[in-house]
């Protein structure tokens, strides 16, 4: 058989056939580094102040506290603002989204700020770029340069997200909890519902309540029991379930109390960022993050659902927001 010498034009176009056909024998999203989509946001800026693109120098220093639980801090700003470059990457198989807490930091390691971020519906294998700024000039930063580190990462399902505010959910409920009250350890932190609806809405008993650790694991330790005088009195999670009817715009609550107190030899101290709620039933569940630091009890507290006539969205605590209370029953295992 005789060969065929290929010239050089021959050559290229068969090395731009083989780059075009490559591609499409191979191609899956499990070989490629996922896509970043950022929302236009840099911590670059032009001389006139506007975004010029990314590039933000990269963090110095060791990984410690620049990658946490799918988010990672990939750059500085170099101009005239505190600034960081960061990226969430959703690595579960449903929509997620993260709140961060961030931690800025002076040179020599004194704490400045902790800003929060929240990143909305991440979906699976998806990558998003956001930045986050502290608020103070760097001029007043002793100490040497800031840094930035991550705090903390919450991630909850989309589909199970609180809502304080915004469109009302497709359920016409919303459901989120407040800031809490901590005292002696002792802790109480609210569970608010809102009927953002358009139909009255009926609730008789108490909230069911799954507890979940940092993976978002069950934690099958702790007892949530029915009704808070197990554990103090006067919180607000005491007294009996009365059959509720909240119209539209009406609100209710119920309490959820525990304490923080660690006992040698009885176990580890138990942390469970977050909790599964369901108002009732037949409700679809919503995922919040009271940050339960039960330490060795074992128990967590829950009142019934009460009207709410006093706190608002966004009102944190839950000292003196508590209407007289009937006389309470003894406390029961709500079921799982």
């Amino acid at each position: 058989m005789r060969s065929v010498l290929l010239t050089p034009p021959v050559l290229l176009v068969g090395v731009l056939l083989l780059t075009a056909c490559g591609p499409q024998q191979s191609d899956s999203r499990s070989d490629r580094p996922a896509r970043v989509k950022g929302d236009g946001s840099s911590c670059e800026e032009s001389p006139s102040g506007a975004a010029a693109g990314s590039g933000a120098a990269v963090p110095p220093g060791d990984a410690s506290g620049l990658e946490k639980d799918g988010v990672k801090i990939v750059g500085l700003s170099r101009g005239g603002r505190s600034c960081a470059e960061f990226e969430v990457t959703n690595h579960q198989t449903e929509p997620f989204s993260y709140t961060i807490t961030f931690a800025f930091l002076s040179g020599s390691g004194e704490a400045l700020e902790n800003p929060g971020q929240t990143v909305a519906s991440v979906m699976p294998g998806e990558t998003l770029r956001r930045t986050v700024t502290m608020s103070r000039p760097p001029s007043s930063v002793r100490g040497g340069a800031a840094r930035v580190r991550i705090a903390k990462v919450r991630s909850v399902p989309t589909s199970e997200a609180p809502s304080p505010g915004g469109p009302c959910p497709p359920s016409g409920l919303r459901v989120y909890t407040d800031d809490g009250d901590a005292a002696m350890g002792l802790r109480a932190v609210g569970l608010h519902l809102e009927n953002c609806g358009t139909r009255a809405d009926r609730l008789d008993g108490y909230p069911q309540l799954q507890l979940l650790d940092e993976d978002h694991r069950p934690v099958d330790s702790v007892k949530v029991l029915q009704g808070g005088d197990s554990i103090a009195t006067g919180t607000g999670a005491d007294g009996v379930p009365q059959p509720l009817t909240l119209q539209p715009g009406e609100r209710a609550r119920a309490t959820l109390v525990w304490r923080n107190t660690v006992e040698a030899g009885v176990g580890d101290p138990v942390h469970a960022p977050y909790v599964r709620a369901w108002a009732k039933p037949d409700a679809v569940p919503v995922t919040v993050t009271p940050e339960l630091d039960l330490g060795t009890t074992g128990k967590l507290g829950v009142g019934p659902w009460k009207k709410d006539d006093t706190n608002a969205p966004g009102q944190g605590g839950t000292a003196g927001a508590h209407s007289p209370e009937a006389p309470s029953g003894s406390a029961r295992p709500v079921r799982p």
